[in-house]
């Protein structure tokens, strides 16, 4: 069963760009990190983004990625970018972003997205502009544009998930985040709160700081940026049809939903979240994209 489509926030799932290192050797060496392995979509879209930057810099900018949460949580790093201990950091809108600014979590309601066309409208329009608009307001950060993180799917080894009864005492892990627990609880499920990885080096000192970087290479980084958005999208497309068919030669089931059953079990989480996103109305706003 698949629930409501996510955003992966670099910011871009939201890229947030602060500030870089510099060495003796004149060179600003931007550290990045994300939460996935070396082949998650995020390492391609970081290795695009460090790919046209060393470019366009000539080798005077390069890019240093850290996977795997080597530096931190998704919130932890989130954080180490508003400090300007990090550079950039791939932080969805549930575990990295909504601690922050809970406007971005309008994009976790559950079957708030019709399909994944409805999903990139609202992140590339207005709505995605306004969201971005606040993070930067908030962490004092630049939003280089939204990657994706997947689908949301629930998992067990105990039966099938056909309707919303099948959720009953299942415990399901979850990002920590108040719709994403309300909304399994909503459904019957035990959900279980957990992040990953631990903080366990400090970044060095003495920052360079976006806008102390020369003007063309400021419209790199914000060039980067936008091409990276592209190739992370496409990896996640490709990497997700992969692992599908693989899980169904390892005989998986997937099932259909009723989806209208579901969205009637989890009403009530839109009416007790609306607040901390907008209203109702900036819930609605995003139905009409």
């Amino acid at each position: 069963m698949s629930n409501p489509l996510r955003a992966a926030a670099f910011a871009l799932c939201a890229l947030a760009l602060l500030a870089g290192c510099r060495g003796s050797d004149g060179v600003t060496v931007l550290k990045v990190a994300h939460n996935g392995p070396a082949g998650h979509p995020f390492q391609a879209g970081f290795e695009e983004f460090s790919r046209i930057l060393e470019e366009r810099s000539g080798g005077a900018v390069t890019v240093q990625i850290f996977e795997n949460e080597q530096l931190g949580t998704e919130e932890e790093a989130t954080l180490m970018v508003k400090l300007g201990a990090l550079a950039a950091s791939a932080a969805s809108a549930g575990g990295g972003i909504s601690a922050f600014v809970p406007e971005a979590e309008i994009f976790n309601f559950p079957f708030i997205f019709r399909d994944l066309d409805h999903f990139y409208r609202v992140l590339d329009g207005p709505i995605g502009e306004r969201v971005a608009d606040r993070i930067e307001e908030e962490l004092d950060v630049l939003v280089l544009g939204y990657w994706f993180a997947g689908r949301r799917n629930a998992w067990n080894a105990e039966r099938p998930i056909v309707t919303p009864d099948d959720f009953e005492g299942l415990k399901i892990r979850v990002i920590p985040t108040p719709i994403l627990v309300d909304t399994f609880n909503a459904l019957g499920a035990q959900a279980t709160p957990m992040s990953f990885g631990e903080l366990y080096s400090a970044l060095e000192q003495g920052v360079v700081l976006y806008d102390d970087l020369p003007p063309d290479l400021q419209e790199a980084v914000l060039d980067a940026g936008r091409a990276s958005v592209h190739v992370e999208r496409e990896a996640m497309a490709s990497m997700t049809a992969e692992a599908l068919a693989e899980l169904e030669k390892l005989g998986i089931e997937f099932n259909e939903i009723d989806r209208p059953l579901f969205e009637d079990k989890v009403r009530q989480v839109y009416l007790d979240n609306a607040g901390r996103v907008g209203g109702m109305a900036a819930i609605e706003e995003v139905a009409r994209q």
